[in-house]
């Protein structure tokens, strides 16, 4: 037995309690920890359960949380060094500068007041340690940091949802190196459109290298040494219980400690339970007494980037309408480690936003347009009022206010009903698709406000008693509003509504078995469409290939970890574009196109030759023998802990599944990087029969038995219980802990 197990084993013997004095408090506050790592939070008032809320997430979470403080606020120079200055600059170039009334009210009236108790909360822990570090601040050789309200709701976080400028410079890119009609075809917007080059815009010098520093401010943390979603949600006439279930599991980044923390929050006017980024107070997903939600990312294009014309006299003029305009220039300071004086930054805007990238030699500045710079913007922050609804109007109301990420919001009540509203701000572009960069000079790109939430697609107790979505294509037929043309492929999608359409009814155990499935249809369509018909023809393969390419002819398409068929297929599928295609833009083609075109064309010399390399790397990386070719010794996760400390990482561990499966396991070709750290199945007809799963823990602190506890439930498809009524969560509990003013 691990020693950390033997520790959860005996915490959960005895029941521990605790009694601490905080000065802040209005009334005693009483948290219950159940037995896998969830406090569960009685107050009396609003002001206190955010207070406490703020205060046990930095008891669990202090390193983590400031971390990301730090991230969002743009000084994470000061402890990492000098190769954090440029995400810094970025993430000081998108702090909020709107009115801080209209901010915070447009989250919900009461969000400064919980923004204020849940950082005073925060603080709170800190002064309690009177100085003395966390192992992590000890290792890594700095004090934690006071947090500020404004702190919740920095942009950073949000950026990380807006994907769609990164890829209009890395169209430019493209299409200077391989021309329009070769992206067009090799990579066609969806839906489809025909590209074509905005008026004025030279895309030459347009390359990735201007985003290096923004790419840099929305990537992970590492120390020196140092985003797929599914959901679903059926009516009690498809369940078996008689009322709604709601699946959930969101991909994001798999991080340790977890992305996700789970809370549950009783006082006046609230009692919900699900989780929430630890940095922010509330919840993101889960249910309250009424109400259950979850969601996915939709993917509407919310960011543009601008080419600014620079006056070549003054570089800090820039082109609108034939007139020369004045950027508006911010300078700050950062303190950096290892600096001994503050390093000076210039930060500098023009109408259409932040200047995220120069080029003073072609006389241009890159100038980011997006949803972030308005008030209430803030990543996932508009879920305070989510979490509040007690009714479908409810819910839809705060889904109009909800403005990043772009979320797929499904929904169930006790009532009964179930629903679905792709929510998010999506930008009117009257004239243009959004896909490449456009010239700031002519004014003849700017937004024409934005879609109402009636104007949103949006599903409420549809015919089939069934709605899913996994980040696909979600447009109805017809559908007159441009929301972007980027959605993930539709592989995922169509297996949990093939998944939905075996079965009359389901239960909690059978939406388990769904989260976990990993069988592929990419693999399925390659099988049956390419590899059968190649095989009932091919002569010329060697006879060793054939043997292995029957045996994957004959498999049944399910990512499993002892799969030798799976390794097979993932690295034949990987080889196929440039073996296709050649080594142009085709050798970028995505899945879908590359199995439409197999499926449609004869390309025998390109199969073989395929599985010949496919046959020489596995053989060279794995051995001869291909009956002990398995995908997991391949495909691993490692839980690498940002300090880069080697006892605070966990794995590497063998995982089943590709970015394609339900059960995502996305990432660089051998290793997993993304996924569902936290999963949750909702059953509205009893909370408390509700199940869930965070991984690798609920604590960030590596000396908690609550750090990897959850782990091997993870590895191994299992869940744990959410208890929700008192009865439940006493029954569960393992530790009290009692504040007190």
């Amino acid at each position: 037995m691990s020693r950390r197990l033997f520790a959860c084993l005996a915490l959960a013997a005895s029941l521990s309690a605790e009694d601490i004095a905080l000065p802040g408090l209005e009334r005693p506050v009483e948290i219950l920890r159940d037995k896998w790592g969830v406090p569960h939070i009685y107050a009396q008032s609003s002001h206190d359960l955010f207070f406490a809320q703020g205060y046990i997430t930095a008891r669990d979470r202090l390193f983590q949380i400031d971390l990301w403080r730090r991230v969002g606020a743009g000084q994470l120079a000061e402890i990492a060094g000098p190769q954090a200055i440029g995400r810094d600059r970025i993430a000081r170039l998108v702090r909020f500068r709107g009115d801080w009334n209209a901010e915070w009210t447009a989250y919900s009236p009461d969000a400064l007041d919980i923004a204020t108790a849940f950082t005073a909360g925060i603080n709170a822990y800190i002064q309690s340690l009177n100085g003395t570090r966390p192992l992590e601040f000890r290792l890594a050789g700095y004090d934690p940091g006071k947090w500020t309200p404004e702190d919740t709701v920095a942009r950073i976080a949000g950026l990380l949802m807006i994907r769609n400028p990164a890829r209009e410079v890395q169209r430019a890119q493209d299409i200077a190196r391989y021309g329009l009609d070769a992206i067009q075809k090799y990579q066609p917007p969806d839906p489809f459109v025909k590209l074509t080059i905005p008026n004025g815009l030279d895309i030459a010098g347009i390359t990735t290298g201007l985003l290096r520093d923004f790419n840099a401010a929305i990537g992970g943390v590492q120390f020196p040494e140092t985003q797929g979603s599914n959901n679903w949600v059926v009516s009690g006439e498809r369940s078996v219980t008689g009322k709604p279930l709601l699946a959930n599991d969101p991909h994001r980044p798999i991080l340790i400690p977890s992305l996700r923390k789970t809370v549950h929050l009783v006082a006046p006017g609230w009692n919900a339970l699900g989780a929430g980024e630890p940095a922010l107070p509330g919840i993101a997903l889960g249910h309250n007494e009424d109400v259950a939600f979850g969601f996915t990312i939709v993917g509407i294009d919310q960011g543009d980037v601008y080419v600014e014309k620079l006056n070549p006299a003054n570089p800090d003029e820039y082109q609108y309408k034939g007139s020369w305009r004045k950027m508006e220039v911010v300078d700050d300071e950062l303190k950096v480690r290892g600096y001994e004086r503050p390093h000076n930054i210039r930060l500098r805007y023009t109408l259409h936003g932040p200047v995220i990238a120069e080029d003073l030699g072609r006389h241009r500045a890159y100038a980011l347009k997006w949803v972030g710079s308005e008030p209430g913007a803030a990543g996932a922050m508009g879920a305070l009022a989510l979490a509040r609804a007690r009714n479908w109007e409810d819910f839809r109301k705060a889904a109009g206010q909800y403005k990043i990420p772009s979320e797929n919001l499904v929904y169930a009540d006790r009532a009964g009903n179930i629903g679905w509203i792709a929510s998010g701000r999506a930008p009117v572009r009257n004239n243009w698709t959004g896909l490449l960069p456009v010239p700031g000079h002519t004014g003849e790109y700017e937004w024409s406000g934005s879609l109402t939430i009636d104007q949103h697609p949006q599903l409420f107790n549809p015919a089939g008693g069934a709605i899913w979505t996994a980040n696909h294509k979600i447009l109805p037929k017809d559908y007159p509003h441009r929301l972007g043309y980027e959605f993930a492929a539709p592989f995922r999608a169509g297996r949990v509504g093939e998944m939905l359409a075996e079965k009359p009814k389901f239960s909690v155990e059978d939406f388990q078995r769904m989260q976990q499935d990993t069988h592929s249809h990419p693999a399925r369509m390659f099988v049956n469409a390419v590899l059968k018909p190649w095989l009932a023809h091919e002569t010329q393969a060697p006879k060793r290939d054939i043997e292995v390419a029957r045996k994957l002819a004959s498999w049944d398409c399910d990512l499993g970890v002892d799969s030798m068929e799976a390794m097979l297929f993932e690295y034949w599928l990987a080889k196929l574009p440039a073996f296709v295609f050649g080594q142009g833009p085709g050798s970028k083609a995505d899945t879908v196109y590359l199995l439409d075109h197999l499926a449609k064309n004869r390309e025998g010399r390109a199969l073989r030759e395929s599985l010949r390399a496919t046959m020489a790397d596995l053989s060279r990386q794995h051995g001869d023998d291909a009956s002990k070719w398995q995908w997991g010794k391949a495909h691993t996760i490692l839980f690498r802990h940002p300090l880069g400390v080697r006892r605070f990482h966990r794995g590497p561990h063998a995982r089943p599944g590709d970015g394609n499966t339900v059960n995502s396991t996305s990432g660089g070709f051998q290793r997993q990087t993304n996924g569902a750290s936290y999963r949750q199945i909702i059953d509205v007809s009893d909370w408390d029969k509700s199940v869930m799963t965070n991984v690798p823990g609920e604590s960030g602190d590596p000396e908690s038995p609550f750090y990897d506890s959850l782990l091997n439930d993870w590895l191994t498809g299992k869940y744990h219980p959410m208890p929700y009524s008192r009865r439940a969560v006493e029954a569960a509990a393992v530790e009290t802990i009692r504040l007190r003013p």
